[in-house]
């Protein structure tokens, strides 16, 4: 992101504009209209990606209804990691000021605890929360308000190349500490997202990515509890789709890489359906699937091997209590 974090960013924001809130302040690269528009797409084609599952207010709750709840072990871990290692990863970075960037930041629970590590060792802190749903980020933003911290959220889609181009660091833009949490890399192409990712993290920057480990019967009871399949299927109650129009199912899927592996999900009707959507009509007959976002599995030597091929080398690795969960802080290759 070109400029310092820690004066006012009252340029215009690039592909979208900039909104002022006497507390919050958030740059919008993704607008409302053209997460509707590609809504209305994306259901054409019969495929939900990952940030319409964010989006509507339904899902949001479902959300944080999910984060509070310990069925959803992968938040429980993730959360849990972070909490456990704030020492040592803000103590590999750099002595000085420090911008944390927070890619799918949500409400920004996990990240607080590092902002308030660091501000407590009088570190001067720039958070900048980046996400695509409108309510998360502002509960991200206005958190930060809280505790008093200097932030910035930016609205945007991270599988836009437009939008990642605006997050590279510019001259002025002090040592970084780049978040991928939660799984967030398993929502896409691991290999390609973490490439794109690349040129925001310099030499003396750190990356801090995590994954799910293993992929067995465990790994599918994790994403079958009711909170879970509540969140998965909010967007299609949003449109007026029920449980009983249809099945939820989760299926193991391969993948092309040694040592990946998918669960995906998919909305399959059992009756035909005639919704409106936005006022405009959608019509699912019986049998039809809406496929949805994917999550992705890992082998410990995998993930370590997309992190390599991404750019970056592992400095420190730390691994959950049930050993389903390791996060890595890593550092960009030379």
């Amino acid at each position: 992101m070109h400029g310092s974090p820690y004066t006012s960013p009252d340029r215009p924001a690039d592909n979208g504009a900039l909104v002022h809130d006497q507390a919050l302040q958030i740059e919008v690269r993704l607008t409302e209209a053209a997460i509707a528009e590609d809504f209305l797409a994306a259901l054409a084609n019969r495929y939900l990606p990952e940030r319409f599952f964010y989006w509507f207010p339904l899902s949001v709750r479902a959300w944080l209804s999910l984060c509070q709840d310990g069925p959803y072990r992968n938040y429980v871990r993730s959360n849990a990691l972070v909490r456990a290692s704030v020492s040592q990863v803000t103590g590999a970075l750099p002595e000085g000021p420090v911008e944390v960037v927070s890619l799918g930041a949500g409400q920004g629970t996990k990240d607080f605890h590092l902002l308030t590590e660091l501000a407590a060792g009088g570190r001067a802190v720039a958070y900048v929360p980046v996400d695509a749903g409108q309510t998360l980020l502002e509960m991200a933003c206005a958190g930060a308000a809280e505790r008093g911290l200097i932030c910035r959220g930016i609205k945007a889609d991270l599988t836009n190349p437009a939008h990642l181009s605006g997050l590279v660091p510019g001259r002025e833009t002090p040592c970084r500490l780049v978040l991928l949490l939660g799984n967030t890399l398993g929502g896409f192409d691991p290999l390609d997202m973490l490439r794109r990712l690349r040129p925001l993290v310099r030499g003396h920057d750190l990356l801090l990515v995590d994954g799910e480990l293993q992929n067995d019967s465990d790994t599918r009871a994790g994403y079958e509890n009711p909170l879970n399949r509540a969140f998965a299927f909010a967007p299609l109650r949003s449109i007026g789709i029920t449980e009983s129009d249809g099945a939820l199912v989760f299926e193991p899927r391969t993948d092309v890489r040694a040592g990946v592996h998918r669960l995906g999900k998919y909305f399959r009707a059992d009756v035909d359906l005639a919704l409106r959507v936005g006022g405009e009509p959608f019509n699912l007959r019986a049998g039809e699937r809406i496929e949805m976002n994917h999550s992705g599995k890992y082998e410990r030597g995998a993930l370590l091997k997309l992190i390599a091929d991404g750019g970056f080398e592992p400095r420190a690795e730390f691994l959950s209590e049930d050993r389903r969960f390791l996060m890595v802080l890593a550092r960009p290759r030379p």
